[in-house]
């Protein structure tokens, strides 16, 4: 699922009996006249853009009438919830990357592994590993990836090269020398903004470090070395003061701008728009890279995917959709209208992509980038990681003994 750093709108508009009554009487079994009605509900503000992107499809297939549905991430869940328990809903849904396994567990997303061989465009090779393990629900393909998010550093050029640095950390050492130098310039100033509220930062780090977060039975090991190093290595930027441990009363733009009071920071492919709308001084200031590396600098994966609604009167069409869906020049639009990056590999060859360096870099990490675990608990662990780490870095717990009351209230949660 789409998760905001800075800005949380979180990737995710309903009222009980309205929407049986209402919306859901309108759904997949609606067809007028010799044309198919196919429903579609979207998440976001991102969803508001579908309908253009309809009209397209429209074209190509003049039989089939596409009704968009937006719906606030807010709300999406509990509307999809009704939809499952009435079997009534729409043909296809977007998905975020986390609730696959809850709606997977429960039936109502179509396996769409038997029907790649007549859509080709739904075929797992075609887009980035990562992607698809979030599509995936045990031995069934029960989604196809639609934009991905990944998480990159940016920076500001200027200022790094004022301290002594001519280009971003590549390691987390260099990261760690450079934070702390950037915090030295004076009072009120620190060397990167970490968000201590974004529950996939921890995890993210301890995978640099090399650490699993759960074994081969899905057991946590939140409290192994590796593990409890990558906390530690965190919690290290609040201790020496390179970042704050409080709320500036400032949002990451204004913070990145002028003096630059948080020079760098870790975000998805959004803030590339707004910096650039927002802080058009910092032209040639800024620069994004690829997260400095301990054992590896895998990062954190993101973002959509659609799936079919298992019961769905309009198979043929929802999967025509799909397809249509995945081409890499349709991403590539969606694109161009949207901010999100395209799942499909085949569209990071487009010179849109390839001749912006602010998204190469983005490329370039989702190489090594990697979904959070893909089990139904996981959002729940996610949340009370949350709470372990604000122990640690705002009360002072120890790093290791916190780490092993988080493993033991994991195991709990995944025991349930």
């Amino acid at each position: 699922m789409k998760k905001r750093w800075f800005k949380k709108s979180m990737v995710t508009s309903m009222v009980g009996a309205l929407v049986l009554s209402g919306v859901l009487a309108g759904c997949s079994n609606d067809s007028s006249g010799d044309k198919t009605t196919l429903t579609v509900w979207g998440m976001g503000e991102e969803a508001k853009s579908l309908p253009k992107i309809a009209e397209e499809f429209e074209k190509e297939n003049p039989k089939i009438d596409v009704k968009v549905q937006a719906l606030p991430w807010d709300q999406a869940h509990d509307k999809l919830l009704t939809a499952v328990a009435s079997k009534k809903g729409p043909d296809v849904l977007q998905m975020g990357t986390t609730w696959i396994p809850e709606f997977a567990s429960a039936g109502a997303l179509k396996d769409l592994t038997p029907h790649v061989k007549d859509y080709p465009e739904l075929d797992p090779k075609n887009f980035f590993e990562g992607s698809v393990e979030t599509t995936k629900f045990e031995d069934k393909m029960v989604g196809v990836p639609w934009y991905v998010d990944t998480r990159v550093l940016y920076y500001r050029t200027d200022l790094l090269k004022e301290a002594g640095f001519d280009e971003a950390p590549k390691t987390w050492d260099e990261l760690k020398e450079v934070a702390d130098k950037l915090a030295d310039r004076g009072k009120g100033k620190y060397g990167i903004s970490i968000d201590a509220k974004e529950q996939s930062l921890g995890f993210m780090f301890a995978r640099q470090n090399g650490a699993e977060l759960l074994d081969e039975n899905n057991n946590p090991k939140f409290n192994d070395p590796k593990f409890v190093e990558a906390i530690d290595y965190l919690n290290s930027f609040f201790e020496s003061g390179a970042t704050p441990k409080d709320e500036l009363g400032m949002d990451i733009i204004q913070g990145f701008r002028g003096d630059g009071i948080l020079p760098m920071f870790i975000s998805g492919p959004w803030m590339i728009k707004l910096i650039n709308d927002q802080a058009p001084d910092l032209e040639g200031k800024w620069a994004t890279a690829v997260l400095p590396a301990k054992e590896n600098n895998t990062s954190s994966l993101g973002g959509s995917n659609l799936s079919i609604f298992e019961h769905t009167k309009h198979e043929k069409e929802a999967l025509k959709f799909a397809a249509f869906m995945s081409k890499p020049e349709t991403q590539l639009k969606w694109m161009e209208m949207t901010n999100s990056l395209p799942a499909a590999q085949k569209s990071w060859e487009d010179n849109a992509l390839t001749d912006n360096e602010y998204y190469k870099t983005f490329g370039e990490q989702m190489k090594n980038a990697q979904p959070m675990p893909v089990i139904k608990q996981w959002e729940e662990i996610a949340q009370t990681y949350l709470k372990s780490f604000e122990k640690i870095y705002r009360g002072g717990a120890d790093v290791q003994k916190e780490m092993d009351a988080f493993n033991k209230k994991s195991e709990e949660i995944l025991k349930k």
